[in-house]
């Protein structure tokens, strides 16, 4: 059977690339990508060790004649973000992803790709596999659940690893060299609800084509979040005695979420005014984000008349307001590095079950200060209606490090190659450099990676001919090496 990316090159990171592609390998359903990948290394006669968490770490020793007193981490996670149109009937957890090429791109058709950080993984094997290659010896050390809250790396045993460098392979720009990122943690506030009978007209509010994207990589592009959307139209359907049923948004909480939507009662009376309100508020939105989300769209829908069990007053309006007053998006900017954002926080999901709703916030911050502070007002503002929070998931900030020889044969090998300087920067997404910088406090850690756009979207793509560059630019790296890193 031929495959869809055959004739690409490197042709054995895309041959690699596609094998994963028809693996199912979500957050937190890893365990097939994990065995394949330790299966891939035993069949190389390789040393490798999987860990109750499904992390492979496999060891290749220096090629011959190379210095074998200095070892290399390549790093990447094995695990991705499923995100699928709405209309889209794949399912992710089961079924393999069908993927194409358009031009200069691989896609996946209606999801996410797999990209983040498949790439990393298709990398860190082919350069396994090829005996030809000349570099120091490798420690590839490959995580699970990164996209959920870097549960993979955070239980890590590293006391058996010898690296002292690190590469990790998690960036989605070409010509970047990454050296600091934000650090964040998921905190889950937990709203009770009660319920009763309420008779009226049934209906459903949708908000649906926002653009979405990375919560951290893309918080500052002002796109915006379908959850905080919805709040703010249930907030002024309050007064027309408007009962919740449900709200749902969001898939992923690492990820701007582009639909949501909520099942409400109200009287029937009241529905020609709901839906004049709804129009109102519409149109104010679509003024607000023309620009970077020009398609959204906001409905409200009858359903049918009927009694229904549903929020009562007191639990609609502290659901409601809470959604109405959370805080969401940048709070703050770096003064230290220009254009950075310094610390945020993203409702990626939003969740109803028969006797509470669930507000995920995936918050970031590259001070740990801040971070703190966040976390308070999302936890006092829970406490205010009604809830609690619960916080995991917390990682640490990957600090910027003056002296670097890793980062400067990097910025060398980019200029040789391209003779052009590479952005030397930091980012405000999570790395797992963090985590291991903590963990290893004496390794000197860069990230790079090809160039990627719409990740955490279905939109998500990779770009073929930067990843061919990125693989050379790694090899030239490797092989060089030792003259930098003695």
């Amino acid at each position: 059977m031929k495959r869809v990316l055959e004739g690409l090159a490197p042709a054995r990171v895309f041959e690699i690339f596609e094998d994963l592609t028809q693996i199912p390998h979500g957050s937190g359903n890893v365990q097939q990508i994990s065995d394949y990948c330790v299966n891939f290394a035993k069949n190389l006669g390789l040393q490798v060790r999987q860990d109750e968490l499904l992390n492979v770490v496999i060891v290749k020793e220096a090629s011959f004649g190379y210095p074998s007193d200095k070892t290399v981490m390549i790093q990447g996670h094995i695990d991705m973000v499923c995100e699928k149109n709405q209309d889209n009937p794949i399912d992710m957890e089961k079924e393999p992803l069908n993927i194409g090429v358009d031009g200069d791109w691989i896609h996946a058709n209606g999801t996410t790709l797999g990209g983040d950080d498949g790439i990393a993984v298709a990398y860190a094997l082919a350069i396994l596999e090829d005996q030809s290659l000349e570099h120091p010896r490798l420690e590839v050390v490959l995580t699970t659940d990164e996209e959920t809250g870097m549960d993979g790396a955070l239980g890590l045993d590293v006391s058996d690893l010898k690296a002292e460098y690190m590469i990790n392979v998690d960036s989605e720009r070409e010509g970047e060299i990454l050296t600091s990122c934000a650090g964040g943690n998921k905190s889950k506030a937990h709203l009770p609800v009660k319920r009763e009978n309420m008779t009226g007209m049934v209906a459903e509010l949708t908000i649906r084509g926002l653009k979405g994207g990375h919560s951290g990589d893309q918080i500052h592009t002002g796109r915006a979040n379908s959850n905080i959307l919805l709040g703010r139209v249930l907030y002024e359907l309050l007064p027309l005695s408007v009962r919740v049923m449900s709200m749902e948004g969001g898939l992923k909480d690492n990820a701007i979420p582009r639909e949501a939507q909520a099942e409400i009662v109200l009287p029937k009376e009241n529905m020609i005014k709901a839906k004049e309100i709804v129009e109102k508020v519409a149109k104010e939105i679509q003024a607000e984000f023309a620009v970077t989300d020009p398609d959204v769209l906001i409905v409200l829908t009858e359903k049918e008349e009927g009694t229904r069990q549903a929020f009562d007053e007191d639990s609609t309006n502290r659901v409601v307001r809470y959604l109405f007053h959370v805080i969401n998006g940048i709070q703050t900017m770096s003064f230290e590095i220009p254009n950075l954002v310094e610390s945020s926080l993203n409702l990626g999901v939003l969740r109803t079950t028969e006797d509470e709703v669930t507000c995920t916030h995936a918050i970031r911050s590259s001070k740990v200060t801040l971070k703190g502070l966040i976390t308070k007002k999302v936890e006092d503002l829970a406490q205010l209606f009604g809830g609690t929070v619960t916080v995991r998931g917390d990682y640490p900030a990957w600090e910027f490090k003056k002296d670097s020889a890793l980062r400067t044969l990097f910025v060398d090998k980019y200029e040789e190659l391209t003779g052009k300087k590479p952005e030397v920067c930091a980012i405000h997404a999570g790395l797992e450099c963090g985590l291991f910088s903590e963990k290893m406090p004496y390794l000197d850690i860069v990230s790079i990676g090809p160039d990627m756009q719409g990740i955490h979207t279905p939109d998500e793509r990779l770009n073929i001919s930067s990843t061919k560059r990125v693989y050379e630019y790694l090899l030239l790296v490797l092989k060089e090496f030792y003259n930098y890193c003695k």
